[in-house]
């Protein structure tokens, strides 16, 4: 497999989840303004969406947008998914809420909103942080195991503190807890974030 990423952004989540899965994978850094790889190839030929993650399996395939890419990552590694008879529907109400509700609302942070907008969506997030640390089941959303969800939680937990937005206690909380892990850190440190 190789995963093409950008440093800060939301690729993040399955970078962190390959390094925890311990298995072999490449990984290729993308200018997204340029929408060029690290190699030197134009990202649009890999992908015309632009953006990443973009996840290229061995067979050829390519997977794209966060949600199905960290899905087919919890299959692919079910210690990072749920157990159950709703677990994947579960799972990817986590990732949706998380992607739609939490992410989607950074757009004027990243994108030159106005103060005004920026106010607005930091209190926004809050809000919807606030009813998932609600939803906690352990040390983590669904329990004593981090899943997927967790990873992408932590990814936007990572940009509250680049952008100055206020994290309830417990998502502080398992946010530190996640950036303990070796894993996470070596995806910190590969994406010059640590």
């Amino acid at each position: 497999m190789k995963l093409y990423y950008c440093p800060w952004a939301c690729s993040l989540a399955a970078h962190i989840m390959l390094h925890e899965s311990g298995e072999p994978f490449d990984s290729e850094s993308v200018d997204l303004k340029k929408k060029v790889t690290a190699t030197g190839i134009d990202f649009n030929r890999i992908t015309p969406k632009g953006y990443v993650p973009a996840l290229l399996l061995d067979n050829g395939a390519l997977v794209t947008e966060n949600i199905a890419v960290l899905d087919y990552l919890a299959s692919r590694f079910p210690q990072f998914g749920l157990e159950g008879p709703l677990a994947r529907t579960r799972l990817i109400e986590a990732l949706a809420y998380v992607s739609t509700e939490i992410h989607k609302s950074y757009k004027p942070f990243w994108h030159g909103g106005t103060d005004g907008q920026k106010n607005v969506a930091s209190a926004y997030i809050t809000g919807r942080m606030r009813y998932l640390a609600g939803l906690l089941k352990g040390d983590y959303l669904f329990g004593e195991h981090p899943t997927v969800a967790d990873f992408y939680l932590f990814v936007t937990t990572l940009w509250a503190g680049r952008f100055g937005v206020e994290v309830p206690a417990p998502l502080a909380a398992l946010h530190e807890q996640l950036k303990t892990r070796p894993a996470v850190y070596a995806t910190l440190k590969v994406e010059g974030l640590a």
